[in-house]
């Protein structure tokens, strides 16, 4: 009996041996197969609105293991078999699916196109500004009046009778709206009120901005609006002013420097003797910037008789009764026309740097701002 036992003990050792021997051959020998995938998202070219979430899936058609890479660009986004898109921003982005291993891959290459989102006008919609979102004026001689602080600012909310003033070069106020301006193909879109007439222009520089992130919020990125002077010698971009605050508040003219390394001042005037450089602002010194305009409409040889000319279009407080703006007309900071379906946001900035003597300094002034669309 022990013998049988001991032979019977072996042989059942020995079958199971074989088996697993049996069965790891097989498993060696069956071919690992490379990724057959199927999407969820059969098309290539995917439309998006802001705002939208779009979710892309991969299913595994055989049991193999794979690697997975969803990418963007250069960038790693995702290596689970799914992958949930939300856009940052209004564009087109390039998703690429890949799965591999050792016997093959499969890549597949999505173009997404994301539509900036648009606030839709409703029976409740405003033609005019329904928010300010920010004013820093340069130093004026309205400056820390009722037309140059924030009661100023908030009478151009609503309609087209307000008036703020902006200051100096680079003095500006930013404006919101309860709905998307549209930019309409051939068309003028918005205006602006100012405060011009014969010979007394006080050109503005107009910045529109789109909410390409839907989020509600100013942080996109600004466009200047090209006018007339934009090729003139004098006009330059990317310039910017550094105020001084005076030492005493009601005497003193407020001393500026400029990118350029120019000098100048904000001179007191007999008029208005309240302090010119912004109460509100604490700091011994602030910066603005943006595009100084040419001064060549600027005309002092008559200091009786002092003229400011408005230019032929594009700026705000430019000519008596309103300067209507194409969106078309935005560039970007290289200069270049972009395509814009809309705006949300405008700034409207002082562009000239002048003393007109008697009359103090240029400071476009601004009513209102309506989009026209809604007007007619």
């Amino acid at each position: 009996m022990k013998n049988l036992n001991y032979f019977t003990t072996n042989k059942i050792a020995f079958l199971i041996g074989c088996t697993a021997l049996c069965l790891s051959c097989s498993s060696d020998d069956d071919p690992i197969l490379a990724p057959e995938i199927e999407l969820s998202v059969a098309e290539q070219n995917v439309e998006m609105t802001m705002g939208e979430t779009k979710s892309f899936e991969a299913f595994n058609l055989n049991d193999d293991e794979y690697i997975t890479a969803w990418t963007i660009g250069d960038s790693l986004v995702s290596s689970e078999t799914s992958y949930n898109f939300t856009p940052e921003t209004s564009g087109a982005y390039a998703l690429s699916y890949h799965a591999y291993n050792e016997s093959g891959d499969y890549t597949f290459n999505y173009n997404i196109t994301v539509e900036a989102y648009i606030r839709p006008t409703t029976s409740s919609s405003t033609a005019y500004v329904s928010e300010i979102i920010d004013y820093v004026p340069a130093p004026g001689q309205y400056i820390n009046t009722d037309l140059g602080n924030d009661r100023g600012a908030a009478t151009v909310v609503g309609g087209s009778s307000g008036l703020v003033s902006l200051g100096a070069w680079g003095g500006s106020i930013t404006l919101g709206f309860d709905h998307t301006i549209l930019n309409t193909a051939d068309a003028t879109d918005f205006i602006v009120y100012g405060n011009a007439f014969s010979s007394a222009a006080e050109p503005g520089i107009i910045w529109v901005m789109q909410d390409e992130n839907a989020n509600g919020v100013a942080d996109d990125t600004w466009y200047e609006i090209k006018g007339s002077g934009h090729d003139l010698d004098g006009t330059s971009r990317n310039y910017s002013v550094t105020y001084f605050k005076p030492a005493t508040d009601d005497d003193d003219d407020v001393f500026w420097e400029d990118s350029e390394g120019a000098t100048g001042v904000v001179k007191k005037n007999s008029f208005r003797t309240q302090g010119y450089y912004p109460a509100w602002i604490t700091a011994d010194s602030y910066t603005v910037s943006g595009t100084l305009l040419s001064d060549e409409n600027v005309d002092l040889s008559n200091p009786s008789f002092v003229k400011s000319l408005a230019f032929e279009y594009g700026y705000a407080d430019n000519t008596s009764g309103g300067d209507a703006i194409d969106i078309s007309d935005a560039i970007d900071d290289a200069g270049n026309t972009v395509s814009l379906s809309g705006i949300d946001f405008v700034k409207i900035q002082t562009g000239v740097q002048a003393d007109l003597g008697w009359l103090g300094e240029l400071s476009t002034e601004v009513k209102g701002v309506a989009d026209l669309s809604l007007l007619e």
